[in-house]
This record gives C-alpha cells, sequence and structure tokens, in this order.
C-alpha cells in the first residue's frame, strides 16, 4: 500500500489535519442526540437548540476561511436548502424527525464542505494525496461491501459504484471526495441511529428492486451534485480567473 510508504512525520501531519478538519465535525454527531426520538419523547424537543448550535458553528468557520471557501460555502447553504427540499419533500427520498427540513441540515452541508476542502488542498495532503486516497478508496470499497452483505443495502452499493465510475478519469476530484464519502456515511450513521432522519426501505421509496439500508451507504454520490453546483457558480462569477488557471493547467500538462 502506497500509505506504508508515507515517511512516519508526513503519516502524523496527515493525521493531525484530518482531526483538525474532519475529525471536529465528527462531533456533530454526537449533538444530534439533541434532536433524537429518545430526547424529544423524554426531555424536550430541542431542534432550535442545534440549528443555533450549527448557525455559530458556521459563521465561526466562515470568518476564519479564505475568500474562495467563503463563498463556496455561501452556495453550498443556497443550494443545500434547495437540495433538501427537492430530496427529501419532493421526492421522499429519505424523512427528517418532524417532516420538515431542520435550519441545521443546509448549514452542515456547507460546513462539511469547507472542511473537506480544506482538508483536501492542505499541502501535506496533496504531497501525499495518491496514498491517502488509495486509503480511503479501500476503506469506502470494504464499507459498502459489508453493508450490502449484512444489510442487503443495494441502493447503497449501487451508489457507490457510481461514486467510483464518477471518479475513474477525474483523478484531481478523488481525494475530495474519497474524503466526503467517508465524512458523510459517519453523519448518516449518526443522525439516523439516533432517529434525526430515516431512509425507506426501497431507493427513492419506489424501486423495489434497489433495497436500501439505513442509511444506504453511498448517499455521498448526491454530494457530487452540491459540489457541481457550487463549482458552476464559482467559475461563472470569476470567468477571467478561471480561464487563466486552466491556461496554465494546459502549460503543465
Amino acid at each position: 500500500m502506497k500509505i506504508l510508504s508515507v515517511p512516519n512525520k508526513d503519516l502524523k501531519q496527515i493525521i493531525s489535519v484530518f482531526n483538525r478538519e474532519i475529525g471536529r465535525f465528527v462531533f456533530f454527531v454526537f449533538v444530534l442526540f439533541f434532536d433524537s426520538i429518545y430526547f424529544s419523547e423524554n426531555v424536550t424537543n430541542s431542534q432550535l437548540f442545534i440549528n443555533i448550535l450549527m448557525l455559530a458553528g458556521f459563521f465561526k468557520m466562515y470568518f476564519r476561511s479564505t475568500p474562495r471557501v467563503k463563498e463556496l460555502m455561501v452556495y453550498a447553504v443556497v443550494l443545500g436548502v434547495g437540495g433538501e427540499y427537492l430530496f427529501s419533500r419532493g421526492l421522499s427520498m429519505y424523512t427528517y424527525r418532524l417532516e420538515n427540513v431542520p435550519l441545521y441540515v443546509p448549514i452542515g452541508h456547507a460546513a462539511l464542505y469547507g472542511r473537506i476542502f480544506m482538508f483536501s488542498k492542505n499541502a501535506v495532503v496533496r504531497r501525499h494525496h495518491k496514498a491517502v486516497e488509495q486509503l480511503f478508496a479501500i476503506s469506502i470499497a470494504l464499507f459498502s461491501i459489508i453493508y450490502l452483505v449484512f444489510f442487503a443495502d443495494i441502493f447503497g452499493f449501487v451508489m457507490t459504484i457510481g461514486v467510483f465510475l464518477l471518479l475513474w478519469k477525474r483523478p484531481k476530484d478523488r481525494l475530495f471526495f474519497y474524503s466526503m464519502y467517508i465524512l458523510v456515511a459517519i453523519l448518516e450513521i449518526g443522525g439516523t441511529a439516533f432517529g434525526c432522519w430515516k431512509w425507506p426501505n426501497i431507493g427513492f421509496e419506489v424501486f423495489e428492486f434497489l433495497p436500501s439500508n439505513n442509511p444506504p451507504s453511498g448517499i455521498s454520490l448526491f454530494y457530487f451534485l452540491l459540489d457541481i453546483g457550487c463549482f458552476f457558480i464559482y467559475t461563472r462569477r470569476h470567468k477571467i480567473t478561471w480561464n487563466r488557471l486552466k491556461k496554465i493547467r494546459k502549460i503543465s500538462i
């Protein structure tokens, strides 16, 4: 494995960056307990508390980010709201506990997007990106196979294959989306375990030939839409910069 060839010093730095940019976000999984079925039935409905907490975390991250990340985070919030209402309320792809779209969800999408963007652009991570990608790809494959075998998660397995296929000829995007796959999987496992949201037994609650686990393994496939949307808006707003970058890439090739 390429990860074994990474010097110990750099490996420790990669782990440190992962913990700083992604590991801290995983803490939000435990915060979701306050929006759980158990907490709402035995204590009180505290979805408002989580909304405020996530909003505060979003702004803290926003004001500490670079101008580019700030702009992408704003796009992610806007597109996240639209995507949530489309997939949750419109297509019944999944359902939130109160059958609404909690404010912390689209805000969380933007924070997640920003965290992964900063992780994937870190210098030491970029220097050993092939090793990190290999480790993440193996982990993703094993995760989706386990879900397929033990939970009959055909829907998630098909989406995971879709992730690998979409990245087959997009090597520059692999680090970003493999990282996103892993973080999204952790959040989905936590959110569904607490009952904050629920996935139906079949894909989109329509396709019986696509049995699904709660949650399905490969849901990060739909985050491609978020990234594509953010990237498209950004390049439209910065045409001159983007055209200059494309020329530099052609020269380097």
